[in-house]
């Protein structure tokens, strides 16, 4: 490793609270990022549901929530061991973690000096864990300056995958967001809609399930127009970027409220939150970057076959074959793994100083360093 390459590790658990992805990064001056290895490791079934009870209001929340943040950096020490274990690596090559946190609070649309994002985390602990520098929190630093915070992404799409092409990068986790990458142009980016997060929580709602593996249940099901339309309907659709979103917006609840008393089969309403998913994603790319040629797609929505095979089919619908839809695995990237390594990204940007907000994607006043340094 020459001083001009440095190794990080990215930390990222999601909003559909499926577990951690840890990712080994070699990163160069420049910014560009090369994975080396990484480590998946599932929620225990006990932090999965402390971590999506905090989602929603309830009792004794502060001593919860702070149980949960010591839970969740000591399955992420566990994850970082197993990563070092397996790259043969010691916490001294190691120059920083960049750890997300969960995800239990996104209240970006509050007026400013109100508006907050919340991730749970200990990182100080996850610091003393590990022996290794921790960078976290990197969205509030955005949000004081007048942005979402979100989507954190898109800097990194446009260093990782921005060619001479009109791109854009779609990334399906519990939240679809999308990034745009014109060949002449200014990038951007936006969260589109719910990606999985609706999906999983009417499964596991109605058959006990995670998620719905490869789409297999909402493919027993038929679309339900009415229904799409109603819940298009909802005015995060039609607002304008920049936007961000999260569970504070798309839940149980609200799908819920969208069925209402409606006699419509379980499977249907799976078909029809799939075709919601696409739906958003497209129409938005339609209106923002209708002249886009690829679209990349990453996240754990990739894995979903039935989803993909709708997005290839709708956008032949609406961009007559002019979009070629690919996953990141046609770059050579685990599309599971994108924001890991983004989050790897992020904190050499910390230790760079160097800006890695998008004002134009988060709707920041300026360009600002994002994230805190707790030294190991």
């Amino acid at each position: 490793m020459n001083k001009s390459q440095s190794l990080y590790i990215g930390l990222m658990s999601g909003t559909s609270l499926d577990g951690i992805d840890a990712v080994l990064t070699k990163i160069e001056a420049s910014g560009d990022a090369c994975l080396l290895d990484s480590v998946s490791a599932p929620f225990s079934p006990e932090l999965r549901k402390a971590l999506l009870d905090l989602q929603t209001p309830g009792p004794n929340e502060i001593h919860r929530e702070n149980q949960a943040a010591n839970a969740l950096s000591v399955a992420y020490a566990d994850v970082v061991k197993q990563l070092l274990t397996q790259a043969k690596l010691s916490t001294a090559d190691i120059s920083a973690i960049g750890a997300h946190g969960q995800t239990i609070r996104h209240q970006a649309d509050l007026a400013h000096h109100l508006a907050y994002t919340h991730q749970t985390l200990n990182p100080a602990l996850l610091a003393e864990l590990t022996g290794i520098d921790v960078i976290a929190d990197f969205r509030s630093r955005d949000l004081a300056a007048g942005g979402h915070g979100a989507p954190l992404v898109p800097a990194f799409h446009a260093q990782q995958f921005a060619t001479d092409k009109n791109i854009a990068v779609l990334n399906l986790g519990g939240i679809a967001n999308l990034t745009l990458l014109p060949k002449d142009g200014e990038v951007k980016g936006f969260d589109c809609g719910p990606g999985n997060m609706l999906m999983d929580a009417w499964i596991a709602d109605q058959q006990g399930h995670v998620f719905d593996e490869n789409g297999t249940w909402a493919l027993q099901g038929i679309a339900n127009r009415a229904l799409l339309s109603k819940m298009m309907a909802d005015p995060f659709f039609s607002k304008a970027p920049p936007k961000s979103t999260g569970r504070d917006d798309f839940h149980l609840e609200w799908l819920q409220k969208q069925v209402g008393s409606d006699n419509i089969n379980a499977e249907d309403v799976q078909a029809t939150l799939l075709q919601l998913t696409v739906d958003a994603a497209l129409q938005a790319l339609e209106v923002y970057a209708p002249k886009t040629q690829t679209l990349i797609i990453c996240g754990g929505g990739a894995r979903n076959d039935a989803l993909l095979d709708l997005f290839k089919a709708r956008a032949e619908d609406l961009f007559k074959n002019s979009l070629e839809i690919v996953t990141s695995d046609a770059l050579g990237i685990d599309p599971q793994l994108v924001e890991g390594l983004a989050f790897a990204w992020l904190a050499w940007a910390h230790k760079e100083k160097r800006p890695a907000n998008l004002p134009a994607v988060t709707g920041a006043k300026g360009p600002r360093i994002l994230g805190a340094c707790y030294p190991a």
